[in-house]
């Protein structure tokens, strides 16, 4: 099994309501986007995919979320835009723009500080 990760970056605010703390009041982040793609097989040019093409799509996903307030965004509707759904976004997002019969995203980890991230993954 071979996984290739590709690593990408973006800020943006947000307020975890009823969280009982103090990120209940506007703050921001300067996220860090961990997406892990795997499959069994190479290519005939010796890779699973090329980083270009996970760039690109990852890129596409997050430009939506930068430098915006992550409450008013349509992916977060009736849900905090925490660490564990920003994710969860970005990994469906890319699952269906990436997945084919030979690799998939296989997780995707969403930093908010150098110490403290969330990773969403399907079985």
């Amino acid at each position: 099994m071979y996984e290739l990760r590709v690593v990408s970056q973006f800020s943006a605010a947000h307020q975890l309501k009823e969280s009982g703390g103090k990120c209940e009041r506007l703050h921001g982040h300067n996220w860090k986007v961990e997406v892990y793609v795997s499959g069994s097989s190479l290519g005939d040019q010796g890779l699973l995919v090329d980083f270009r093409m996970i760039r690109e799509a990852t890129e596409r996903i997050i430009k939506g979320l930068d430098h915006q307030f992550l409450n008013d965004h349509n992916a977060f509707e009736g849900i905090n835009p925490s660490s564990e759904n920003i994710a969860r976004h970005v990994f469906r997002a890319l699952s269906q723009e990436l997945n084919t019969e030979h690799y998939r995203v296989s997780r995707v980890s969403a930093w908010e500080s150098e110490s403290t991230c969330a990773t969403y993954l399907e079985e």
